[in-house]
C-alpha cells in the first residue's frame, strides 16, 4: 500500500475499470499547453524590442495663461454701506456696468456739499494767492522806483561836485595872480619904503604902497578862503551821496524784507490750495467710487457680500469675476527628479476630468480620450508642495481642448519625452532609474569626443 515492497503490481490491474486511474492520466501535461506556453514566451521576448515612450506622469488643474484672464475678485475703492445690487450671480456684464451702489459711512465725509464747499475754499485761497503776488509786484515796482531816484540824486550829486571842482581850477588860477599880485605889491613897498627913508619919496606915497600891499594879501587870503570851501563842498558833497546811498539800501533792505515776507505767504497760500485740491480730489474720487463697476467683460461667480445695509471695508473682496474669454492652461508639478528632463515645446498628452480616456502610456499615439498639449513656461524655483511648476498650452498643430472646459477642473498629464526599447523601460524601472539617465551621458561622452578627433 505504501509502494514499499520492490515488486511492482501495475501490469495485474486494469486501469481501464476505475475512473480514479482515468483522471489521473488526464492530469498530465498536454503537448497543446507546452506549445501554447512557448508562443506566450516567445511573444513577449519579442515585445520587449518594441519601442516604448519614457513619460512623467504628473497631476494639475486647469488655469488660465494669462494672469489678467484668471477669476479675480471685486473690491470697494472706500468703506461703506451696500445700499444697492444691480447684477445676480451669473450675470454677463460689460466692462464698466454698474454691480452695486454703496453710501458713505465716515462722519468725514457725510456732507452732501462737501465737493462745493471744498471748491469755495480752493477759489478763496487763490484769490489770497492773487492778492499777495499783486503785493510783491507793487513791492518791486516800489523798490525800482527808490533806486531810480537814488540815481538821479547822486547823478545830481556827481554835478554839482563837478561844478565845484571847476570852481576850484578856476580860482586856483586867480590865486595863483593874486599870490603874484601881493609879491609885487610887497616889493613896491619895500622899494618905496627905502626911498621914504632916503628922503626921495614921500610918506603918502609909502601909505599908498603899503594900502595896496594889503590889498593884495587880502585878495589872496580871501581866494584862498575861497578854495577852501570849496574843498568842503566837495567833501560834504561825497558825504552827501554816501548819505543818499545809506537812505536808499536802508528803504530797499526794508522792501525786500516785505517781498520775502509776502512770497512766504504767497508760498503758504498755495500749499494750502494744494492740500485743498488734493482734498478735493479725494473727496471727488471717493464721490465717484460709491457705484462699484465692472472692470472687464466677464460672467458673476459669486458674491461674498450680499445684504442690503451690510457694511464693508475698503479692500474687502465683494463679488468674484471672470473674464468672458481667456486663454486655458494646465497648471502641473513634477518633481525635482524629473525637473531636469522638462524643457519649453515639450509634448504632453493631457486627461481631463469629466473625459474618459484609455490611457496606453507607452504608446500615447494609441491611446483614446487624451488631448495635446506643450510645456510653455517653466517654474525655476521650487513650489511650496517640494515640486515645481510647469504650464501646459494647447497645441496648435494637434488635437484641440474641448470648449466645455473650465478654469479649476482637474487634469492628469503625460510628459511625453524619448522613445526606448520595452526592455531597456523595464530594466530603468526595476532599478529606479530616472529616464534618459545614461542616454544624456552618452550624448555627453560624444560631445567631449567630437573635439578631440578635429583635434587629432
Amino acid at each position: 500500500m505504501l509502494n514499499i515492497a520492490q515488486k511492482s503490481i501495475d501490469d495485474k490491474i486494469d486501469k481501464s475499470r476505475y475512473s480514479a486511474f482515468r483522471r489521473l492520466d488526464e492530469r498530465s501535461i498536454s503537448q497543446t499547453l507546452l506549445r501554447l506556453l512557448a508562443v506566450v514566451a516567445i511573444v513577449g521576448i519579442l515585445a520587449l524590442f518594441l519601442p516604448w515612450t519614457q513619460n512623467i506622469r504628473s497631476k494639475g488643474y486647469v488655469s488660465a495663461l494669462n494672469p489678467y484672464d484668471k477669476p479675480q475678485a471685486i473690491q470697494s475703492l472706500i468703506d461703506g454701506k451696500i445700499v444697492k445690487w444691480f447684477v445676480q450671480e451669473g450675470a454677463s456684464v460689460n466692462a464698466g456696468d454698474t454691480i452695486l451702489r454703496i453710501e458713505e459711512s465716515k462722519e468725514a465725509y457725510l456732507d452732501p456739499e462737501i465737493l462745493t464747499r471744498t471748491r469755495s475754499q480752493i477759489e478763496a485761497k487763490e484769490e489770497s494767492v492773487n492778492a499777495y503776488k499783486i503785493k510783491v509786484q507793487n513791492l518791486k515796482e516800489q523798490a525800482a522806483a527808490i533806486a531810480q531816484n537814488r540815481d538821479v540824486k547822486l547823478q545830481q550829486n556827481e554835478i554839482k561836485i563837478n561844478q565845484v571842482k571847476l570852481k576850484i581850477q578856476s580860482d586856483s588860477l586867480a590865486l595863483v595872480a593874486a599870490d603874484i599880485d601881493q609879491q609885487n605889491s610887497k616889493k613896491q613897498y619895500d622899494r618905496t619904503n627905502e626911498l621914504y627913508k632916503k628922503g626921495i619919496k614921500s610918506l603918502t606915497e609909502v601909505e599908498l604902497k603899503d594900502l595896496k600891499w594889503q590889498k593884495a594879501q587880502a585878495k589872496y587870503l580871501d581866494i584862498q578862503n575861497k578854495m577852501s570851501n570849496y574843498q568842503n563842498d566837495i567833501n560834504n558833497l561825497s558825504a552827501n551821496a554816501f548819505a543818499i546811498k545809506n537812505e536808499v539800501n536802508e528803504k530797499l533792505a526794508k522792501i525786500n524784507s516785505d517781498i520775502q515776507s509776502t512770497n512766504s505767504l504767497q508760498y503758504n497760500s498755495v500749499g494750502e490750495v494744494n492740500k485743498l485740491e488734493s482734498k478735493y480730489n479725494q473727496y471727488e474720487v471717493r464721490s465717484n467710487a460709491y457705484y462699484i463697476t465692472s472692470p472687464i467683460k466677464g460672467t458673476i461667480t459669486k458674491a461674498m457680500r450680499i445684504g442690503i445695509g451690510e457694511y464693508i471695508k475698503a479692500g474687502e473682496d465683494i463679488i468674484s469675476i471672470i473674464p468672458e474669454e481667456y486663454e486655458l492652461a494646465v497648471e502641473m508639478y513634477v518633481r525635482p527628479m524629473d525637473m531636469p528632463l522638462m524643457k519649453r515645446g515639450q509634448q504632453v498628452r493631457i486627461m481631463f476630468d469629466g473625459w474618459p480616456a484609455l490611457i496606453f502610456a507607452g504608446w500615447p499615439d494609441n491611446s483614446f480620450g487624451t488631448f495635446s498639449g506643450e510645456v510653455f513656461a517653466i517654474d525655476q524655483f521650487i513650489s511650496k508642495n517640494g515640486m515645481y511648476r510647469i504650464l501646459v498650452v494647447e497645441s496648435e498643430e494637434l488635437q484641440k481642448w474641448p470648449e466645455q472646459l473650465r478654469i479649476g477642473g482637474g487634469a492628469n498629464a503625460l510628459v511625453l519625452l524619448n522613445k526606448v526599447r520595452l526592455y531597456y523601460e523595464v530594466w530603468r524601472q526595476l532599478n529606479g532609474f530616472p529616464a534618459d539617465y545614461y542616454q544624456d551621458e552618452i550624448k555627453a561622452d560624444k560631445k567631449l569626443k567630437a573635439p578631440i578627433k578635429k583635434i587629432k
